[in-house]
């Protein structure tokens, strides 16, 4: 239900987007070509590839698995993956925070045009979002410390903290393909 309006919410976001969008279009081609798009896509690379280390943690928690049993990542546990989707999360929110800085000595900010307007408030809730996440795993790391014997409840945590994340990972994949693609 929660992340039914989570859609809802986003999909207003990329309303507003595409609205001030169409009013004007000369503004997006003079701002969209201050975007650092080969950067951007190294960050969306590395959320992307967020998402597979989330899922490989939950394969471990389904396994009931908390820790590793060797350092080689087959053998892994849901704390080691929980842990490297988190630094990969951290990486993409700092990336997005270089990219503010860039863009805001470029005069693209806040309130400096429709355009700046849209994409911080679309970026921004998303890398909101993203930290949620990182607060998440976080939460459940320490459950999967914390817990004496590792069962279904903890799992059920793991799984549902998955979801939220490829939620928020397809949700990029969307806004970089109208942000940073389709110009």
């Amino acid at each position: 239900m929660w992340l039914g309006s989570e859609v809802m919410f986003f999909a207003g976001l990329f309303a507003i987007y595409f609205t001030l969008r169409s009013t004007s279009p000369e503004l997006w081609a003079t701002e969209t070509a201050k975007l650092e798009v080969p950067f951007a896509s190294v960050n969306t690379i590395i959320l992307v590839l967020s998402s597979f280390a989330c899922q490989f943690a939950v394969f471990a928690a389904e396994r009931f698995q908390v820790h590793r049993t060797s350092w080689n990542p087959r053998d892994w546990g849901m704390t080691e993956w929980f842990f490297v989707t988190y630094c990969m999360g951290a990486i993409f929110v700092c990336g997005q925070v270089f990219e503010y800085a860039n863009l805001w000595h470029e005069g693209v900010t806040l309130s400096s045009s429709a355009y700046g307007s849209a994409f911080y408030m679309t970026t921004g809730f998303h890398g909101l979002h993203v930290t949620g996440g990182l607060i998440a795993f976080l939460l459940t790391l320490g459950r999967g410390f914390a817990a004496k014997n590792f069962g279904h409840k903890e799992a059920t945590t793991a799984i549902v903290v998955s979801y939220y994340w490829h939620f928020v990972d397809v949700v990029w994949i969307g806004l970089f393909a109208v942000i940073y693609l389709l110009k």
